[in-house]
């Protein structure tokens, strides 16, 4: 059992029991959130796919850590101008635990009675004459 969700803008593929490392959110460590924004749903027998989110479907996820990634070094460089520059970047990032899935209450759809041909139907042509 999968989902897809979309969060900080960008989409993931969750399982419960998963963890995943999204940009900073504004969540306090230990907190649990329930998130709808569910784009597909899937539970190895149904597919739920969202217009563009699924309806009743929801993520239950607990906040581990906010912490940052390790440095990346940028440097720059123009040759036989003297000109070099050196600079580092550290991504925040908040670590996340997938609970639960929740898929959505499946309601039986009754079909409508109505489905004959509503429209009149021609009058033969008389073959002969």
């Amino acid at each position: 059992m999968y989902s897809i969700i979309k969060l900080a803008g960008k989409q993931y593929s969750v399982s419960e029991g998963d963890t995943i490392k999204v940009s900073t959110q504004d969540w306090k460590v230990g907190d649990t959130v329930k998130f709808n924004q569910v784009l597909l749903m899937d539970n190895g027998k149904n597919i739920s796919v969202g217009d563009p989110m699924v309806d009743g479907a929801s993520v239950t996820l607990e906040i581990m850590e906010h912490n940052r990634d390790k440095k990346l070094l940028i440097y720059k460089k123009k040759r036989r101008k003297g000109y070099q520059r050196k600079n580092g970047h550290r991504q925040g990032y908040t670590l996340l635990k997938v609970k639960k899935l929740q898929m959505p209450s499946t309601k039986k759809e009754q079909k409508n009675s109505s489905s004959k041909d509503t429209k009149k139907s021609l009058p033969k042509k008389k073959a002969g004459k």
